[in-house]
């Protein structure tokens, strides 16, 4: 019999105080982690293939608000951290306005639809994403609040004195969410249950049906909250209108009249009747759990001011940065699904906001199966994966790191990376750095065999030459998912490591326009996705992906942008292009291919080009003319 919650809430409790507490003593470590700048995103999306070499929109030295990729538990270390190499200072005690939607069905189909020209496929998510979702939800509402505890406690570090954080979930787990706020926040600084009442939603005839969620609003000190209630008034109803015009006494505004004399208007409750987003809105995406923008409006609108920073880890579709944005605050937004973190550059670039970094986590330090009981037995996962691309695990004796084994009759080197962790160049200068030292070195080659990719994968391809790296297949872990799978699999030796996807452009045209200006045209060529096996998909949908493959491959790209004048630290995205972006062409299911870019004369040039596909793998090009 199953033991109840409210047995399992004390273990919860003391077992989140602990991994909180181990976090936040690691920050002043040697160890702690940073983040990598991925792109600098200076928002000028094509509108009709000719750019002028020039934004309006200045980067501030002062602040950059930030799109962060990774688990939202180690993107809040790096920013309590902070990071003198990105400019990053501490956000200890720095955010005004915290607002988290939690996903929180157990239930919910994580896939990702795709829709690419005569094709639609569902994509599972990444192997990454798997693991959060498994550690998630593995024990129900248990393990749900084991993955809460620790976050909201680095979120009230985050807060400043005079913060607010609202906690949007609804009917499954509220009330146990509830008890873990009271803990960390204390109950003396519960502001409000805030309900919010929709139409959306299920009609059945068996119960009542539900039709509202709640958002938990909390403070870290109650008396010295920000709470602008002018700012978020209400219309009265009809009825009191009414009252109010003949005089009647009792419907009299108890909001201080010197200020606001409107009648009409009254001050803030508890209970919000807002419609969900429509689905004809112009606001609305495509993603799933998209809130609409006047819930976020009222919640920044009350508990922040302008230039107060306003921070949200659980992004999905990017509203609460969207808003934030056009009302004038600053924003940091993390994601652990690509697919979100797509949606979200291409929304912000779409509203042409001010420039922000796109970042990711520099280290997972986090290895997995460390609670599967399937890889306690036939082995850590690292040699499981060598054995099935044909390689052989050193001894101890020869070498202790469990991540590298050999090909016997070879002189092959091979690394394993972690399925928790980003290969990029790091991982690579690594692989190098072994094979020129591992058991004296004299190694004919190094494999590094990945499941998730940073964005300088590219980069440290064509740095370092010498590795050859190969993706581990996305649905390898669902092939492991038994004792009896995984002997099937042994016995057939049907595992395709394959090559990472690139782009290719074609060659850059320079036309000389006049002593001051150049006109340098960039177009892409082509995209080499060499396998669907790389993609996590069902059969039926890599059949119809190698048609696109085989027919159209530049339709897999999803965005695409430049930096004309790259100095090989930061990429500055200074023009952009995407699925969805009509204002260049009517087509939404394509990029455009052909960029003419008008710039200011120089003798010399490297023009950096960076493409994402549909699934969220990057390629880097670059051209020095």
């Amino acid at each position: 019999m199953a033991k109840s919650l409210i047995f399992e809430l004390p273990k919860i409790v003391e077992e989140g105080r602990k991994e909180a507490e181990k976090i936040l003593e690691r920050l002043s470590s040697a160890n702690k982690i940073g983040l990598q700048t991925n792109e600098l995103v200076i928002p000028a999306k094509d509108s009709s293939g000719l750019w002028k070499g020039q934004n309006n929109q200045e980067v501030s030295k002062d602040w950059i608000n930030r799109l962060i990729y990774g688990d939202n538990l180690l993107a809040m270390q790096a920013l309590l951290s902070g990071d003198e190499a990105t400019g990053l200072p501490s956000m200890r005690g720095m955010i005004d306005l915290i607002y988290i939607d939690p996903p929180y069905d157990s239930k919910a189909d994580y896939r990702t639809s795709v829709k690419l020209p005569g094709a639609d496929l569902s994509q599972k998510p990444t192997v990454i994403e798997q693991f959060a979702y498994a550690d998630t939800w593995k024990d129900g509402t248990v393990s749900y609040l084991k993955m809460l505890y620790p976050r909201l406690v680095l979120l009230k570090e985050l807060l400043s004195e005079r913060g607010s954080i609202y906690l949007h979930i609804d009917w499954h787990v509220g009330h146990y969410v509830k008890l873990l706020l009271d803990d960390i926040f204390g109950k003396d600084n519960f502001v409000n249950e805030i309900i919010w009442k929709y139409s959306w939603g299920l009609h059945i005839e068996s119960r009542w049906n539900r039709k509202h969620d709640m958002i938990l609003m909390y403070s870290k000190t109650i008396d010295s909250i920000i709470f602008n209630a002018y700012d978020v008034m209400e219309k009265r109803d009809e009825e009191v209108l009414r009252r109010l015009a003949s005089g009647v006494s009792g419907a009299t505004m108890t909001a201080n009249k010197s200020k606001h004399q409107d009648k009409t208007l009254k001050l803030p409750a508890d209970v919000w009747e807002i419609p969900t987003i429509n689905a004809m809105s112009k606001e609305k995406i495509g993603y799933a759990t998209q809130k609409p923008e006047a819930l976020l409006e009222k919640i920044i609108k009350a508990s922040s001011n302008e230039g107060s920073i306003v921070l949200d880890v659980f992004g999905g579709s990017g509203t609460t940065a969207a808003v934030a944005e056009r009302l004038g605050r600053r924003w940091i937004t993390t994601d652990i699904g690509k697919p979100a973190i797509l949606v979200m550059r291409k929304r912000f670039i779409d509203q042409d906001v001010k420039p922000f970094l796109y970042q990711s986590i520099g280290d997972y330090q986090k290895e997995a199966f460390s609670s599967s009981k399937l890889y306690k037995r036939i082995g850590d996962l690292s040699q499981i994966v060598m054995g099935l691309y044909g390689a052989l695990p050193f001894t101890e004796d020869q070498l202790a790191d469990r991540n590298f084994g050999y090909i016997k009759n070879q002189r092959t080197l091979v690394m394993v990376d972690s399925p928790n962790k980003l290969t990029g160049k790091a991982t690579v200068k690594r692989a190098m750095e072994a094979k020129n030292t591992v058991l004296g070195g004299n190694w004919d080659k190094v494999v590094v065999l990945g499941w998730n990719f940073a964005y300088d994968i590219s980069e440290a391809i064509e740095l370092y030459n010498d590795v050859e790296v190969l993706v581990i297949p996305p649905d390898l872990l669902d092939k492991l998912s038994s004792k009896k799978e995984y002997k099937k699999l042994v016995e057939s030796k049907n595992i395709r490591f394959s090559t990472l996807q690139y782009l290719m452009l074609k060659p850059i045209e320079i036309k000389r326009i006049s002593e001051e200006e150049d006109n340098i045209v960039v177009s892409l060529d082509n995209y080499i996705l060499l396998s669907p096996d790389n993609i996590p998909l069902d059969e039926k949908d890599k059949e119809k992906l190698q048609d696109i493959i085989n027919n159209d491959p530049l339709a897999l790209i999803e965005y695409w942008s430049i930096d004309p004048d790259y100095d090989g630290i930061t990429f500055r995205s200074t023009w952009q292009d995407y699925r969805g972006n009509t204002a260049n062409d009517s087509d939404p299911l394509h990029c455009v291919y052909r960029a003419d870019l008008f710039l200011p004369y120089k003798e010399k040039r490297k023009v950096c080009v960076k493409a994402v596909d549909v699934f969220g793998f990057e390629s880097i090009v670059y051209k020095e003319i």
